[in-house]
């Protein structure tokens, strides 16, 4: 079967993207991303490429080459369904916050809504992928669904995870190291299998196309993010140890990742992993567990949770011990919110976290993101505060603590202290001089991601606290004698 004509419902961090690069590369495909939020399409169509949903280094560029060509966003959902021969679901999934499952289990209430509207649409037979991150079994679920519209169209539903990580997410559909397309093994589901993979293979090359049976493709998704953040976990509680016992945690880090078993990726120990997949899939992973009457199983990935909270709240508690016990009424300046550097997502960032814990503390939050805005800041504080059950009269007094700005030197005029919750390469660049002139004395840095030089910020009069460093750096002075 050739592909002459797919959808993607769903234009987010994931649609999007994924979308943008097939068009890009399937000059012959027509590509219509639809969506029902309205103000997102028409960001999508922005003449100025500045205003893109999604901030990804090199996905203007990508959208510029093949927007109006082959690549089209719209809000037309049935007519883009009914012309399509392949569909992609890239929704949400977020955790569910209700009933069954509440805090752990995915929510697929939207992957459940298209199955159902492209039962309702379709009039000839249809190649649905799953693209958002689903629970072990779900394209039964989305295959049941499909079966009984009673119309007579087939469906064969295949799982093709997604693996990209944002600030990279171009290069990473460019140059995958893997692409996974799982189907049933059946003459008809290898036929959808061949379809998709003859669609990837106009870039990658076959060994970089791995197939498998639909539940070991959905399953694959949530280990491989279970065993990544498993890692960022590991080192970031090997740091708070490295913090009592005058150990440098980098140093840790290096020694460990030269053993070729271990390799040196995701050993970097921050405040904290965030992001819209790490903590969602790990979840569901327990839940899976525990549905299956597998506890000991369950017990074990969550404490990759349990430890991640705890670097956040641990960091906070450093933020207000070495403020003399008190934050009330400080300014403490965020250099970041989003949840990691080249994007603009905030989904479970640490910044949100640490942020919750000083404000509860009296603190006043003083943030500067490149590419994070106050509405997103503030819209995400009382997400979390509504979740809590907070009062609205509660939520905007506690927003009052909150300031945003255009400029870090603004933000930073005479703060209490200074917080590094992203790794934006920019923060490495400033006048930290000049900075430091301005800033109350002591003047404290927590650089939560280990980005900024210490021992050059030790000299020029900063007290400075990453994670997992015991120590401050000396300065190396010229012997007396």
């Amino acid at each position: 079967m050739k592909i002459k004509n797919i959808c993607c419902l769903g234009a987010g961090y994931v649609g999007g993207p994924t979308m943008s690069v097939i068009a890009l590369k399937c000059p012959e495909i027509k590509v219509t991303v639809v969506d029902l939020n309205e103000s997102r399409i028409a960001a999508w169509n922005n003449d100025d490429l500045d205003k893109l949903p999604v901030y990804e280094p090199g996905l203007a560029e990508v959208v510029d080459k093949a927007r109006g060509r082959n690549l089209f966003f719209s809000t037309e959902v049935d007519s883009a369904i009914e012309a399509a021969d392949m569909i992609f679901i890239a929704v949400n999934t977020p955790t569910k916050n209700y009933g069954e499952g509440k805090g752990m289990a995915a929510d697929l209430k939207f992957v459940e809504l298209c199955a159902r509207q492209i039962a309702r649409i379709a009039k000839n037979d249809k190649i649905i992928v799953e693209k958002s991150t689903l629970p072990v079994r779900t394209a039964e679920t989305l295959q049941t669904i499909l079966d009984h519209t009673g119309n007579g169209v087939k469906f064969e539903v295949l799982s093709n995870p997604e693996f990209l990580a944002e600030g990279t997410a171009i290069n990473d559909l460019l140059h995958a190291d893997r692409v996974l397309i799982g189907g049933k093994q059946t003459e008809s589901g290898q036929k959808a299998i061949q379809a998709l993979v003859d669609v990837y293979a106009h870039w990658l090359s076959p060994k970089q196309i791995l197939t498998t049976n639909v539940w070991s493709s959905e399953l694959s998704k949530l280990t491989a993010n279970a065993f990544l953040a498993q890692r960022i976990s590991s080192i970031n509680a090997l740091s708070a140890l490295c913090e009592a016992t005058e150990a440098d945690v980098d140093e840790v880090a290096t020694a460990i990742g030269t053993d070729s078993r271990i390799g040196p990726k995701f050993l970097k120990a921050s405040v904290g992993f965030g992001g819209s997949c790490f903590q969602k899939d790990i979840l569901n992973l327990v839940y899976l567990c525990r549905y299956f009457n597998l506890p000991e199983v369950a017990n074990y990935w969550e404490q990759i949770i349990i430890l991640n909270d705890y670097q956040k709240y641990r960091f906070a508690k450093k933020i207000i011990s070495s403020l003399f016990n008190t934050v009330s009424g400080k300014k403490i300046t965020f250099l970041g919110w989003a949840f990691k550097k080249d994007t603009n997502d905030t989904r479970e960032s640490a910044a949100i976290y640490v942020a919750e814990h000083l404000i509860e503390d009296g603190a006043e939050i003083h943030v500067y993101d490149p590419k994070v805005s106050e509405e997103k800041i503030k819209a995400d504080m009382s997400y979390l505060w509504e979740l809590k059950g907070f009062t609205e009269q509660k939520i905007e007094s506690k927003l009052k603590q909150i300031f945003v700005y255009n400029s870090a030197e603004d933000a930073l005029h005479q703060a209490h202290a200074v917080a590094v919750l992203t790794e934006w390469d920019e923060f490495k660049t400033y006048n930290w001089n000049s900075i430091f002139i301005n800033m109350y004395k002591p003047a404290f840095i927590f650089d939560g991601r280990n980005i900024l030089d210490a021992e050059e910020l030790t000299a020029i009069g900063f007290q400075v606290k990453g994670i997992g460093k015991g120590y401050i750096p000396q300065l190396k002075r010229e012997p007396v004698f």
